[in-house]
């Protein structure tokens, strides 16, 4: 079955400092082993002989060999961390170590998070675990954490240790760190971790303690994709005998169904689990917080938990469900000793015998785990729909429900991107209309410039009619009112018409030319202002007040029908400018929604930017030394979702960019066409989980944002103002076209392309590090970049942003 881990092509990857060896065995301890005492630090080396360090996310740090301790001051945004690591592995289980401890001193009431990376074998990369440790007190306590604390990790195979999300800045001190062995100076006992909260055992000299949560695993191991893998009956002893009162707890959700790609293009829950039909669905659809399935013969569909002990706390699973009179299917809940979602027992049951009968009417139903006899609900891991009788199924939110009364997780509304109820009153203009298209000629319009579209297969000119039929956003249909710039400045109170039948779901847009009004010149043209048609039109007609575009009114080109949302046909009989809007106009002017600015080029003069997508972060090393050894600063843009798979070591690598000055902008959550999403609650979705994802990982926050293929319109446009005020989308000059030649037999043409725009003025880049051949020519493309006697940058730097770093 698929995971996180398999979206985007991302590969896992180990902190790049740490080499991959085969693990050595070892006698069992006799005594504490020292991991750093700080002796070597200067040569960031711990007292194993491996790497350790901060790279630089601290504001300062220094290390004591006398006191055995590092002295340390996180950053104010959160982002430090320290880690020690490996490079043979740790084998807790074989040398019988059964914690770790540590001096360490925080602020009176702080706390940080202690991880634990750990792996199959020496060489395959790691899964992170975390332990919260809560109380500190302001003094020096010497803090003891049972490996124990940290389930489902393989404690054969240890990698390396970090220290991260410091509560507060200030001076910080962490000493010498060691793994105790029982019986050694240190010790405690060992035992098996069993729910889901545990104690860290701390001591200082006026002995006090402290306590530590772990947090969930980021492992994201799959279920089985069959029953016939699973069990009808097993041996887990059944938890819920005690169940707490309704009211005591929070109902935890499973999933809300807010995302067709988060579902059927990430495949994980709300609970960012692994979840999926495998294909082997007719459809999967979501909508309104459900998901309608249509089986096929051996369809099923799961989500995984993670591991949640339900065990005197939830007493099931509700959700509500619509389907057909008829409709049956059986539910199968897994459950595993070792908390491992490929290594489980299952229990079904029906749902004539959980008494669930349909009648076309959506209804909430339940899952009570005391249905499944031998299930052990202190380990509970995965949810399984199996052996559909091929009638479509509609399920609602699904969430553990608290006690033994069953209740309804109903989500928070979301946000709709809904229109203001203002309009815009309609005025007379002292400017003279003019028409610009009555599509009378195939190649040119009423002003005797070129009109036509991206794919002419897609629209058709003909008996004074142009009929659209686009079936991709990317594509535009284009009329020109110059062959180099024409001031409009005098139609500023005039009014855009537009003559139309069929669907008014699409952008206008008008452009503005490039500062030499030369089509030669990179980009052309320069930028453009864009407006929802639906929100300005009638059923006939359509008008938008030329103020509503907020460009260079001295530099127009022409006009831009672009973004199409549905396969129905437009067709536009007239393009004008006019004075006053006719009585007989039956729609409402809408009042204009404010649009987040589209850039091509930089601002500053004699700037050059690069800004570089997402990549795999085995590349991401070479990236940084490339541009290290070069001495410059550049932009990177990061999707969202694979930051919260720990699998692709993401959060470290654009940790580290951003500990080495680089920024960090925003990319989307699954990398969609953002316009091309079927609901303004859906665009809102991809930024609003990107903004948090980045928040989380990395801590920071961005006004900066390139839509995935450079798809944007007036809706994206329009919510990223209102969700980030002040945002700024950035698309490119320069495009290496990585996407068409790097793993092509002539991968150089990559040069020929950057060599191209940069010639004709380009100044922001767009490339990716997906591809080996691609970050072997970054120098080249550095060098080219320099020769030009252009200063190279960050984009917010290129920008002006009075918020950027000095140059």
């Amino acid at each position: 079955m698929r995971g996180v881990g398999t979206i985007l092509a991302l590969c896992a990857a180990i902190l790049p400092e740490v080499s991959s060896r085969s693990l050595c065995g070892r006698a069992a301890c006799t005594k504490n082993l020292i991991i750093d005492n700080y002796a070597t630090y200067s040569s960031h080396l711990n007292s194993l002989g491996s790497w350790t360090s901060d790279d630089g996310s601290m504001t300062s740090l220094a290390a004591s060999t006398a006191n055995k301790k590092l002295t340390f001051t996180p950053k104010t945004d959160g982002s430090s961390y320290f880690y020690t690591t490996f490079e043979n592995c740790i084998s807790a289980t074989t040398d019988k170590y059964n914690a770790i401890t540590f001096p360490f001193k925080g602020p009176a009431g702080g706390f940080f998070t202690l991880e634990l990376q750990t792996a199959s074998s020496c060489s395959a990369s790691y899964t992170s675990y975390y332990y919260d440790v809560t109380g500190l007190t302001g003094s020096t306590q010497t803090i003891t954490v049972p490996l124990s604390s940290f389930p489902g990790a393989n404690l054969g195979v240890i990698k390396a240790w970090a220290w991260s999300g410091f509560s507060a800045a200030g001076t910080w001190e962490l000493g010498q760190t060691s793994f105790v062995c029982p019986g050694g100076s240190t010790s405690v006992p060992v035992s098996s971790a069993t729910s889901t909260t545990s104690t860290a055992t701390t001591s200082t000299s006026s002995t006090t303690s402290s306590t530590g949560s772990t947090g969930s695993t980021s492992t994201t191991s799959s279920t089985s994709s069959t029953s016939s893998a699973s069990t009808s009956s097993g041996t887990g002893t059944s938890t819920t005998s005690s169940i707490v009162p309704t009211g005591t707890c929070q109902p935890l959700l499973i999933d809300d169904w807010a995302s067709q790609s988060r579902l059927t293009f990430l495949f994980y829950n709300a609970m960012n689990q692994p979840t999926s039909d495998d294909g082997t669905m007719t459809s999967i659809v979501v909508a309104n917080n459900h998901v309608t399935l249509t089986p096929k013969a051996n369809s099923y569909f799961y989500s995984n938990f993670g591991c949640v002990s339900a065990a005197n706390k939830y007493g099931g699973i509700s959700l509500r469900i619509k389907a057909d009179a008829g409709t049956t299917f059986t539910v199968q809940m897994q459950s595993s000793s070792t908390c491992s979602a490929s290594a489980f027992n299952g229990f079904d049951r029906t749902t004539t015998q959980l008494g669930w009968t349909f009648d076309g009417t959506e209804k909430l139903y339940s899952i009570p785990f005391s249905s499944f006899s031998g299930l052990d609900t202190s380990k509970l891991t995965s949810i399984l729909f199996i052996s559909f009788n091929n009638k479509p199924v509609t399920f609602g939110p699904m969430a553990f429900y608290c006690g033994s009364t069953p209740t309804e997780y109903i989500p928070p509304p979301s946000s709709t991107g809904g229109d203001p109820s203002s309009t815009v009153p309609v005025t007379s203009a002292t400017a003279s209309a003019f028409v610009i298209d009555q599509f009378s000629s195939p190649d040119s319009n009423a002003l005797g410039f070129w009109h036509g579209g991206d794919d002419p297969s897609q629209y058709s000119i003909s008996g004074g009619k142009l009929t659209v039929n686009f079936r991709d956003t990317d594509y535009s249909f284009y009329t020109q009112v110059t062959a180099t710039c024409r001031d409009m400045s005098t139609y500023e109170g005039s009014y855009l018409h537009i003559a139309y039948s069929g669907s008014n779901l699409f952008t206008i847009a008008l452009q503005q030319h490039n500062s030499g009004c030369n089509e030669a010149v990179a980009p052309y043209p320069e930028t453009w202002d864009v407006v929802e048609a639906r929100r300005y039109s009638s059923a006939s007609d359509i008008y938008v007040p030329i103020s509503h575009f907020n460009i260079v009114k001295s530099r127009v080109i022409g006009v831009a029908l672009k973004a199409f949302l549905t396969s129905s046909s437009t067709v536009v009989t007239r393009i004008e400018i006019v004075n006053t809007v006719p009585s007989s106009f039956t729609g409402s002017i809408s009042a204009k929604l404010p649009t987040a600015p589209l850039h091509f080029v930089c601002k500053r003069p004699n700037s050059f930017a690069f800004a570089i997508d997402d990549g795999v972060p085995e590349l991401a090393q070479q990236v940084l030394q490339i541009v290290k050894e070069e001495n410059i600063k550049v932009t990177f843009f990061t999707v969202g979702a694979p930051l919260l798979d720990s699998g692709t070591n993401l959060s470290n690598v654009y940790s580290e960019m951003l500990a080495r000055g680089h920024q960090v902008a925003l990319h989307s959550f699954t990398h969609p066409k953002m316009e091309s999403l079927p609901t303004t609650a859906d665009i809102d979705w991809e930024l609003q989980q990107d903004i948090a994802a980045v928040q989380q990982t990395l801590h920071i926050s961005s006004k900066y944002f390139r839509p995935p293929f450079g798809n944007e319109g007036a809706r994206l446009r329009q919510r990223l103002e209102a969700i980030i005020p002040g945002s700024q989308v950035i698309n490119w000059s320069v495009d290496v076209e990585d996407w068409l030649w790097a793993t092509s037999s002539t991968p150089e043409k990559q040069l020929d392309a950057f060599r191209r725009d940069v010639n004709k003025g380009g100044n922001l880049v767009v490339m990716h590090y997906l591809y080996p051949s691609t970050v072997n020519y970054l120098k080249q493309f550095i060098q080219i970049a320099k020769a030009t006697g252009k200063q190279l940058m960050r984009v917010d730097q290129c920008m002006m942003d009075p918020n950027a770093p000095p140059l």
